[in-house]
């Protein structure tokens, strides 16, 4: 174990990101009563270019007016390629209300990129006084992005999520799939002749859960295309929550209850975890490193995981 105590990633439930266009306040209303941990509203894909300023402005006064309860909530701005994106973070500092809790920045490639949003928001936040600093959420969607994924966790001390954007990832990575998420129909192996899907997203997706596991940001699942397949979007969620990812997006409102089912963690994983803990500390009242649990062999590391499972629970109880 390295001296470097790995950093605890911000103490806030981020099972679902429910994500709805900035054209269309007429749905914010529901996105606020929806149960989702965090809402996004988007400013940049889901928006057509001639709706960029009125999305924006839309945003901006809904910030303020609507009523969001404990929600975080986010606005994703345009991508750094884009003649949008400086005027979505000028706007949004200069004329939102510090209601907003976070700017997600897309097509992350480097860490260069986070230094230039940071620099803008650091100057816009000095020179209007905002008390209230913004957070940042970045989204991992090129192959520099997965490259450099790592620099990229450690770039700002404001970011706090990292999620895979399944769809311009693969585009940028060549992948021949038009899918989003999911198991792929050509991604098989063969064995005695019956095919195995794999997962075609996992090494991406461990790849993200390691560098923000080892700078203290959260690790996000992005989208599942097809959303009118519940049982295709439980099973990635749970593949991605075993990965120690502790969300995923929500791009139709029928995924966040998916969404906030598979990753709070179940009532029979929380007591299994409390009585792990319980039977650890009898071990080591007896000056015992490890003891048989259902006829399982639980150590220190044991205590580790138990403990994950468990905080996850109480955080959530606590909103």
């Amino acid at each position: 174990m390295s001296f470097r105590i790995q950093p605890q990633p911000p103490a806030r439930p981020n099972r679902c990101q429910l994500f709805g266009p900035g054209s269309r306040p007429a749905i914010f209303e529901k996105m606020a009563a929806s149960a989702a941990d965090v809402i996004n509203l988007d400013l940049e894909d889901s928006v057509a270019p001639s709706d960029k300023d009125s999305a924006r402005r839309n945003v901006i006064q809904a910030i303020g007016d609507i009523d969001w309860g404990n929600k975080t909530l986010s606005v994703r701005i345009n991508g750094l390629d884009t003649p949008f994106w400086y005027r979505d973070v000028v706007d949004l500092l200069e004329n939102a209300s510090e209601r907003l809790d976070q700017i997600m920045i897309p097509k992350v490639g480097c860490a260069a990129d986070i230094y230039a949003v940071d620099a803008l928001v650091t100057a816009v936040e000095r020179a209007k006084g905002r008390t209230k600093p913004i957070a940042f959420e970045v989204i991992i969607e090129s192959a520099a992005g997965i490259a450099h994924v790592e620099e990229i966790a450690a770039a700002s001390p404001r970011l706090q999520a990292m999620s895979l954007g399944a769809a311009d990832f693969a585009a940028s990575m060549g992948m021949q799939t038009t899918g989003i998420g999911g198991t792929q129909a050509n991604y098989y192996m063969l064995h005695e002749g019956a095919k195995y899907w794999s997962d075609p997203w996992h090494w991406a997706q461990t790849a993200i859960v390691a560098a923000c596991r080892t700078h203290g940001v959260l690790p996000v699942d992005g989208p599942f295309g097809d959303f009118s397949d519940d049982e295709g979007f439980r099973a990635q969620a749970l593949r991605s929550a075993t990965l120690g990812m502790v969300g995923k997006w929500a791009i139709h409102p029928k995924q966040v209850a998916l969404a906030n089912e598979v990753f709070t963690p179940s009532e029979a994983a929380v007591t299994e975890a409390r009585e792990i803990l319980a039977a650890m500390e009898a071990a080591k009242a007896k000056g015992e490193g490890a003891t048989v649990y259902k006829g399982r062999l639980v150590d220190i590391a044991s205590i580790k995981q138990a403990e994950v499972i468990v905080r996850q629970a109480e955080m959530i109880a606590a909103e």
